[in-house]
């Protein structure tokens, strides 16, 4: 099963539903654990729900149980912890909350995409949660867009 993961920084509106909808998705699961911030954009929770069903006829969902923890978050984005130590912690996360079990393949069917801010998946938690369900789950297939 194919899943895309997706991030806004340094696109456009334009670009971002462009992609989406080019790779059909049906479902946008936002990772972020905070959607609201005005530093967001078009990417604002209200905003995204409301233009990921008009643009792209797609269902928005925002699940925190698959973004890291804030603290998490700030101590990488501080540099008090380096990308290693960040992915070891995240992964750990993942594991404590089960989220293999938490959620279903079903879950991710659609096709669907990972939402978060980082513009490429190489240092971004979303690919992280797609690696940590394909140990878990056979068949999983990242497209990064």
């Amino acid at each position: 099963m194919e899943i895309y993961t997706i991030g806004f920084t340094k696109k456009s509106a334009r670009r971002f539903f462009e992609q989406l909808k080019a790779a059909g998705v049906r479902k946008l699961i936002d990772v972020r654990i905070s959607n609201t911030s005005q530093l967001a954009g078009f990417t604002r929770r209200d905003d995204l729900a409301y233009f990921t069903e008009s643009i792209l006829g797609a269902t928005y969902v925002h699940e925190p149980r698959l973004a890291p923890t804030l603290g998490l978050l700030r101590s990488y984005r501080k540099a008090e912890i380096d990308w290693t130590e960040f992915e070891a912690r995240y992964l750990r996360l993942l594991a404590d909350r089960k989220v293999e079990l938490l959620f279903s393949q079903q879950f991710f069917s659609g096709p669907s995409a990972l939402l978060c801010s980082e513009p490429t998946a190489d240092h971004c938690h979303r690919r992280l949660v797609l690696e940590y369900l394909g140990r878990h789950w056979p068949g999983i297939s990242p497209v990064h867009l």
